[in-house]
């Protein structure tokens, strides 16, 4: 008895939902139907304002850069390049293996997300900045928006601290850090880190590198 009343109580819930269901797909056809010619020319009209502005954002992306990973020549340059574009990832670096294996995977984000420009500064050749920066260990992404360093990713320790990381994993990880956009999980449940931001404009920090 008691399980013929729990049968019934979840068919119940069933054509519920499922008449919920039934009702919005019925609401959306309604409207589909109610709109005439001038409404669909609107929303057409629209839609190709949409990729009209965003062909000329990535037309304006590319001048500046994106879609490549670049060496930065020198400390000026870099200044130049966080104004110019709202998100940078910047790879401080010097010639080592680690290095090497950061560079391989950023040449490859870089093609993957035009939206953001990927470069990268010789911290041996730039010390001024390495020390305005606190760029202690290398390699060392400095994460910049909006001209402001946000976020670093430092070595290897948030890859799994090995060179054997994928590209995937350090996309997921700039992602958090909201510098890229990412339809993977990781940019579902952003989270932002809690290291402090320093301008590049201005800092008040004194160097603690050696």
């Amino acid at each position: 008895m008691e399980n013929s009343a729990v049968k019934e109580i979840l068919e119940r819930q069933v054509v519920a939902v499922a008449k919920a269901v039934e009702d919005k797909i019925d609401e959306e056809i309604a409207v589909l139907d109610r709109l005439d010619l001038d409404d669909m020319e609107v929303l057409r009209e629209r839609r190709l304002q949409q990729m009209k502005k965003m062909a000329e954002k990535r037309s304006r992306w590319v001048a500046l850069g994106h879609g490549e990973y670049s060496e930065i020549p020198n400390e000026k340059e870099f200044f130049s390049v966080v104004k110019a574009s709202e998100r940078v990832i910047c790879h401080f670096y010097r010639e080592n293996w680690p290095c090497k294996v950061m560079d391989k995977h950023l040449a490859i984000l870089a093609k993957q997300h035009i939206e953001t420009r990927f470069v990268k500064i010789n911290a041996e050749k730039s010390l001024y900045l390495s020390e305005k920066l606190r760029i202690v260990v290398l390699p060392t992404l400095a994460l910049v928006k909006n001209a402001k360093v946000e976020d670093y990713v430092v070595g290897f320790d948030e890859l799994g601290g090995r060179d054997e990381f994928s590209t995937e994993e350090l996309e997921e990880r700039l992602a958090k850090a909201e510098v890229i956009t990412y339809e993977g999980e990781s940019s579902r449940n952003p989270f932002k880190s809690k290291a402090p931001c320093r301008s590049v404009r201005q800092s008040s920090y004194s160097s603690d590198s050696e």
